[in-house]
């Protein structure tokens, strides 16, 4: 037989509980005065910032943020149809990176219950260290995959040896590629997929994380 060109896709996934847990928190106030919105607002948000430094302090938040105070007005309309008075609205936000997820409940607990605060959604997530890590392992395995499945055709087909020509990406492999010589295995990284969108769970779901490739093989 002459020789054949094998095309194959190769997927591998992996599940990691998450490492860290990303929560947005904003701090609200309103009302008819612009100077004691500000001042309202200010007040209410030291309490949240102690807690945050207080846990940063001790180690159980990795990193946080507080954006700038935003200010704006507005004249609402009554049932009626008509403009009311300006009303002032200000607010600040906060980022909380927690790295203990029942520190983080227990946080969510305390500050729900406190005046103008509003818990926004948490992202689930792995410290960059991780995530490059297990992409590297997931990316190896699916290579493997693609490299059984190219192998186990051959053998279908009586064909012993197997040898790379392409791998790449989904989409990127080339097409219409005439048989030929072997030429270098191009590696192009692996198509990587998190499952980690944000969520207003407290209690985290596994992080997926997969990868999938095309290969292209000569068998003869």
């Amino acid at each position: 037989m002459s020789d054949v060109t094998i095309t194959v896709r190769g997927e591998h996934e992996t599940r990691l509980a998450p490492e860290r847990a990303t929560i947005r928190v904003t701090v609200r106030a309103e009302g008819a005065e612009r100077a004691s919105v500000v001042d309202q607002v200010m007040r209410l948000s030291e309490p949240l910032r102690t807690s945050i430094t207080e846990r940063k302090d001790a180690g159980t938040v990795a990193e946080w943020t507080s954006k700038r105070l935003a200010v704006s007005a507005e004249r609402p309309w009554n049932n009626e149809g008509k403009r009311l008075a300006l009303v002032y609205r200000a607010s600040v936000d906060f980022s909380a990176t927690f790295t203990d997820p029942s520190e983080l409940s227990i946080w969510v607990s305390d500050i729900s219950a406190w005046d103008g605060v509003e818990v926004g959604w948490v992202d689930w997530h792995l410290t960059p260290e991780t995530r490059a890590r297990v992409e590297r392992d997931v990316a190896s395995s699916a290579v493997s995959v693609a490299v059984a499945r190219a192998e186990a055709y051959a053998t279908a087909l009586g064909l012993t040896d197997v040898t790379p020509l392409e791998i790449a990406d989904v989409g990127l492999i080339s097409h219409g590629q005439a048989p030929g010589a072997p030429q270098m295995l191009k590696a192009r990284g692996a198509a990587f997929v998190a499952d980690s969108a944000p969520s207003m769970e407290y209690e985290p779901d596994e992080i997926v994380v997969s990868a999938t490739v095309e290969a292209r093989f000569n068998a003869h």
